[in-house]
């Protein structure tokens, strides 16, 4: 059972990302619909409709079928519009700013509605014009059914429009970087005010002599489902330590839990099974998954391709607001499962990895760029200035900030630009 439900969350995860998660449901919408419509055309309400506003129905049958023919043509042109325009977006994405953007771009709710009701449109005339080949021509019952087809073919050009204006404006990369800042702040903003609630003392407990379970394959740890974790396991007076932190890469046979207490085969293979470990570092814009996708924004603005230091210089500022809130973090967390006995105790990502990850890279390909290297000095130093910084956190940023001015020292050559940037550690 315990699997059933972790398979069916997964695949859940996988539908709801995908391009044809809406689509499918609003086109199943519309065949209902559609079949409704031609239902309710035989009841004598809507006959007495028509007698009273004849103007707003159809009743010759060549007539709705011209109509019928000519919105199938014109939806059909406009989603094979419209998916173009979404590959273009795409490529332009992938080959502009970071590959990594294209998940969060699919995703997108509001397109995928709008394709939606493109293809269910589509569906509903189909199904309409149908049924009126299998009536016949003497038939009187396509009034209402053709009526709603013209309506909905209306809101689909309304939509057209405003999925041109939504479109041009996702791709702009200053509204994918406030995206994807306003999602890793609000997860920082929760992550912080639930550490302040996990108050159980984890800084001095020693976990090296605790039995060590490894993984049993290979990817990036996102955390553990403690839905399915046994009652057994959560009654027991025992202690869990999750080693990675999350979103950190883990090899098979790699050590993954640490145990206070011996456990049964049972309850270590269910444990492992609760662990979430995937295959994409990318999976979501949360955490530190978000701020490596902003590191990667900035490192492409820097390549000689692009060339664009104003991207960069506006992700630098949004990473640097994002570290203050990260570098808070303690370095460990717990809490006790489901009011039970049994502690799971979290490690979060150590300074160090932090500064590694997200401004290593943006360092190194920045270099030479007098300006984006004034504002990375700016945000290294905002973030040593941290009131709530621990003592190793801020001097792992000293550290940064030292090898910065090392690099500025080298690899300007300008005296004078060289000058005014290490005026700036002063």
């Amino acid at each position: 059972m315990k699997k059933i439900i972790k398979f069916i969350t997964r695949m859940y995860r996988q539908v709801i990302r995908s391009i044809a998660f809406y689509p499918v449901l609003i086109s199943l919408f519309y065949g209902i619909l559609a079949l409704i419509a031609l239902s309710l055309d035989n009841w004598e309400i809507v006959h007495s409709i028509k007698k009273n506003v004849p103007y707003l129905f159809i009743q010759d049958y060549e007539t709705a079928r011209s109509i019928l023919s000519v919105l199938i043509g014109g939806v059909i042109s406009l989603t094979v519009f419209s998916f173009s325009m979404v590959m273009v977006v795409l490529g332009q994405a992938s080959s502009n700013f970071s590959p990594r953007l294209l998940p969060g771009l699919i995703s997108n709710s509001e397109h995928q509605i709008i394709l939606g009701i493109y293809v269910g449109t589509l569906l509903y005339c189909i199904i309409i014009l149908t049924s009126l080949g299998a009536l016949g021509m003497d038939t009187d019952t396509i009034g209402l059914s053709t009526m709603l087809a013209a309506i909905l073919s209306v809101i689909c050009i309304a939509l057209f429009v405003y999925f041109i204006h939504n479109i041009s404006g996702a791709i702009q990369i200053h509204n994918i970087i406030d995206r994807i800042f306003s999602k890793c702040n609000d997860f920082a903003e929760r992550e912080l005010k639930q550490s302040n609630i996990l108050q159980i003392s984890t800084g001095h407990t020693e976990t090296s002599e605790w039995k060590v379970l490894r993984s049993d394959r290979s990817g990036y740890v996102r955390g553990i489902d403690t839905r399915i974790i046994k009652d057994s396991i959560k009654a027991q007076n025992n202690q869990i330590e999750i080693i990675p932190y999350p979103n950190m890469h883990v090899w098979k046979g790699k050590p993954i839990l640490r145990i206070q207490k011996d456990l049964t085969k049972e309850e270590i293979k269910n444990l492992m099974l609760c662990m979430d470990i995937s295959s994409n570092r990318y999976e979501n814009d949360y955490g530190i998954g978000g701020m490596i996708k902003l590191m990667e924004i900035a490192v492409k603005a820097m390549s000689p391709g692009i060339n664009d230091p104003g991207t960069a210089i506006d992700t630098i500022e949004k990473l640097g607001g994002l570290l203050r809130k990260f570098l808070r973090f303690p370095q460990k967390t717990a809490q006790a499962l489901d009011k039970g006995q049994c502690v799971l105790i979290k490690n979060n990502i150590p300074a160090k990895e932090l500064m590694r990850t997200i401004i290593q890279p943006i360092r190194f390909y920045a270099k030479q760029d007098s300006l984006v290297l004034y504002e990375l000095i700016d945000a290294l130093r905002l973030i040593a200035k941290c009131p709530n910084l621990c003592n190793e956190n801020s001097r792992v940023v000293k550290l940064e900030i030292n090898s910065l001015r090392k690099d500025i020292e080298y690899h300007i050559v300008n005296s004078s630009d060289r000058n005014q940037l290490l005026a700036k550690f002063e």
